[in-house]
């Protein structure tokens, strides 16, 4: 008889945890998963606190934006006001279910889910802290053959000072009352699409960021077009500029810049990274290797130095990414478990990753941006064009749409590809199929576009308008 309680101990119930328990159950493995958060945090921060609540919110902000188009199309309408409470009852419930949807898939997997803090003893043991049914706390140990570190990360925020009056992305869906005036400090994502989605909510938002324009690592024209977009839109996005401190007086709170200016706020929202969350995991102890803000270090199969333990997601600080934490568990479990009868093992892809910036408007992107284009493959062909959408010819928006091409002139593949735009994150998911399959340029030439829409763009591109 084994001497493990379990043969596979996931410790996060994020997407990559509940993934990977998952599949392991129904491969017959004994899965326990554990969640310091309960029911409440099964789907980590993607479904609590992240993709889903903020892709909702995004689609709050956009109605607004909606309702005054509408006019251009013969639409009378009354003033439309924000009840945020209703948006705020409403979002938590649907996360509610979720949270729901995750233990019973869990469960009907055989998953024994087990809520409480954990922490590692040994290579083999983890300690749950939890509370009794008196509210006393309380601790278990259970022993599992292999331990699976999926904790995922946390919002990262600078030392200054008045670091205690400012939030991060963590709070900010529960504000109260609705901040009417909202400093977003950060240029990564997550800072644009809450300047974004507060700014089409109403509120007068300022964005500050250090560096020289937003979207580090984005294509270039990418991020400088987003970037007046998101002006044109009514953002205050203010480049290289940072804050030395944030004091709370009686008008708000006071946002002191580096440039000896002020701005006065109801609320200030870092967002300025996320790092690996491993803080009272134990890893230390154990000489678990860890890489820059903690990051675990894992090989090419995600096992950590310490042989027993293992670690998928953003807590690897890899690509912080739900899908590549989905990816990551499945080649997990397949490798250590063999994949499901009749399939072919898996492994996660880095390259070719597709991604969306859920702003306004929206940016997709899949494959390399022109700088890293020409870093690898030398000589390429740029296609590119910059138009006012058919909807918006009556709508009276200003808004215009930019699609780019990036294209190895050796080979005729494309090899990335930029859309920013309503929508992008739809229409780039399909031509990232195309792009891991290795299209070329001549491929997309013989694609007939569907008329009129915005994504036959990209199958009518015809003359390059950079070589070299």
């Amino acid at each position: 008889m084994s001497s493990f309680d379990f043969d596979l101990f996931v410790i996060g119930g994020g997407s990559g945890g509940v993934r990977a328990a998952r599949m392991a159950a129904q491969r017959g493995v004994r899965v326990a998963l554990a969640e310091a958060q309960g029911l409440d945090g099964l789907g980590g921060t993607c479904v609590n606190l992240g993709c889903i609540p903020k892709k909702l919110y995004s689609y709050a902000a956009h109605y607004a934006e909606a309702f005054e188009e509408a006019r251009g199309y013969g639409w009378h309408t009354a003033t439309a006001t924000l009840d945020w409470d209703t948006l705020k009852r409403r979002r938590a419930a649907e996360i509610a279910r979720l949270n729901g949807v995750y233990d019973r898939l869990l469960r009907a997997s055989g998953v024994t889910v087990l809520s409480g803090w954990a922490r590692l003893r040994d290579e083999h043991t983890v300690e749950l802290a939890t509370l009794n049914a008196d509210g006393s706390p309380g601790h278990q140990r259970w022993r599992a053959e292999r331990i699976l570190i999926a904790t995922g990360g946390t919002p990262h925020v600078p030392h200054f000072h008045g670091r205690e009056h400012v939030i991060t992305s963590n709070e900010v869906f529960d504000l109260a009352p609705f901040p009417q005036r909202l400093v977003v400090v950060g240029g990564g994502y997550i800072a644009c699409e809450f300047a974004s989605i507060f700014n089409g909510l109403g509120a007068q938002v300022t964005q500050l960021y250090r560096g020289e324009q937003i979207l580090r690592g984005f294509d270039d024209e990418v991020r400088h077009f987003l970037a007046a977009e998101m002006r044109k839109k009514g953002v205050d996005l203010r480049l290289q500029t940072g804050v030395v401190a944030v004091q709370r007086e009686a008008d708000g709170l006071h946002a002191v810049l580096e440039d000896g200016n002020r701005l006065v706020a109801d609320a200030i929202l870092y967002a300025t990274g996320r790092v690996p969350n491993v803080q009272g995991l134990g890893l230390e102890a154990l000489g678990v290797a860890l890489g820059a803000q903690g990051a675990v270090l894992v090989d090419e199969h995600y096992r950590t130095n310490v042989p027993s333990l293992y670690a998928i997601g953003d807590v690897t600080a890899r690509v912080q990414l739900t899908p590549v934490a989905l990816a990551e568990a499945m080649a997990l479990v397949d490798h250590l478990y063999g994949p499901a009868p009749g399939a072919a093992p898996r492994s996660a892809h880095y390259d070719l990753i597709p991604t969306a910036v859920f702003t306004a408007p929206n940016v997709g992107t899949v494959g390399l941006t022109e700088a890293q284009a020409r870093e690898r493959y030398g000589r390429l062909r740029i296609y590119r064009s910059e138009f006012r959408a058919l909807r918006h010819t009556l709508s009276g928006s200003e808004e215009r749409t930019l699609v780019k091409l990036v294209v190895d002139d050796a080979s005729d593949r494309v090899v990335g590809l930029h859309l920013v735009g309503p929508d992008a994150g739809e229409i780039v998911q399909g031509f990232a199929v195309a792009l891991r399959c290795g299209a070329t340029k001549a491929q997309f030439d013989a694609t007939l576009g569907i008329h009129p829409t915005l994504a036959e763009e990209f199958v009518t591109l015809r003359e390059p308008t950079a070589i070299g």
